[in-house]
């Protein structure tokens, strides 16, 4: 009795000593990853309702935003039968017209998302935006809103300038036809320019769509779970992945689809090139992926032998009348 009793004591002592050392092999979660976790398991057991319901124009579902600095004007993406390009504009600043840089990164997406979910619920292309700057960060789930050279809001409003002076052309094809929207989505949104926080009398309080892309929203707006995609927030790479299995997985018909590294390197990533391009993309891709499907469980995709394998899934969120 004395000699199992010491063999417990010695085989608990050696779990906990095992657990010590993967714990300490193991590093620590990051903020970022307890997020995901955390929004994964929420979803997992609790369906989404209205509040849950956020929107991206199906054309941005298939060719997003630069993720990171573009050096010129202008930026094209290509996938399949739709295109983008983002051409850079400029804005009045009270003395002159400055030139602004092409919109990239996450802060864009989730502006657009924000707005544009507000445009369908309200069907308005008016969209408040808040009293204040910080106002509209914590909208968008930023709680600690700081300055400075890198700080949240200093990356806000220089991305708020360069999106609300860009000009983008859609461009898909549908019904036999080839179609091409030109256009500013954001039609005014002036007093974004200012500097200062602060100076609330001269925040605007609303943004407003142009006529033309709140039409075109209205008629292809894709439904996401708003908290997948705030969950997600930190990588505009699994943004844009997260919003095309959205928008893709549910329409596939019959057999799976098989995609090459190639072809996903075309459609998220034309900026890698040489000849180690598909390795390269690959190791960026991967992980958002993988972060991406944590928050949208019903989607069926695997990592298959030179590429990935999509079959045929629910959207996050049911269509009206799927």
């Amino acid at each position: 009795m004395r000699q199992k009793k010491a063999l417990d004591q010695s085989i608990g002592q050696k779990e906990v000593e095992q657990a010590e050392t993967n714990s300490a092999a193991t590093p620590p979660l990051t903020r970022n990853q307890k997020r995901l976790v955390k929004t994964a398991a929420e979803i997992a057991g609790e369906r989404p309702d209205d509040d849950d319901r956020a929107y991206m124009h199906s054309i941005m579902c298939q060719v997003g935003l630069p993720r990171s600095k573009v050096e010129g004007n202008s930026f094209e993406r290509y996938s399949g039968g739709a295109a983008l390009l983002v051409e850079a504009g400029k804005l009045w600043d009270g003395k002159q017209f400055v030139q602004q840089p092409i919109p990239y990164g996450a802060m864009p997406r989730l502006m657009l998302a924000w707005m544009n979910t507000y445009a369908v619920r309200f069907n308005s292309p008016e969209i408040p935006v808040g009293d204040s700057a910080s106002e509209f960060l914590r909208m968008l789930g930023h709680k600690n809103i700081n300055g400075g050279r890198n700080g949240v809001y200093t990356t806000f409003r220089k991305q708020v300038q360069a999106l609300s002076a860009c000009r983008m052309t859609l461009g898909f094809n549908a019904n036999g036809r080839a179609h091409t929207y030109e256009g500013k989505p954001i039609k005014h949104f002036e007093a974004w320019l200012n500097t200062e926080e602060k100076q609330r009398p001269f925040w605007p309080g609303s943004v407003t769509f142009s006529q033309d892309y709140y039409l075109t929203l209205k008629d292809h707006a894709v439904p996401l779970d708003l908290r997948a995609f705030m969950a997600l927030k930190s990588s505009a790479l699994a943004l844009d992945v997260y919003t095309w299995l959205a928008q893709r997985l549910h329409r596939i018909q019959g057999r799976p689809l098989i995609l090459h590294w190639a072809n996903l390197r075309d459609q998220f990533a034309q900026e890698y090139q040489g000849k180690d391009a598909d390795k390269d993309f690959k190791k960026k891709f991967l992980p958002a992926l993988r972060a991406a499907l944590s928050v949208y469980p019903e989607a069926k995709v695997k990592q298959v032998t030179g590429g990935i394998m999509l079959m045929p899934s629910p959207p996050p969120i049911p269509y009206k009348g799927f």
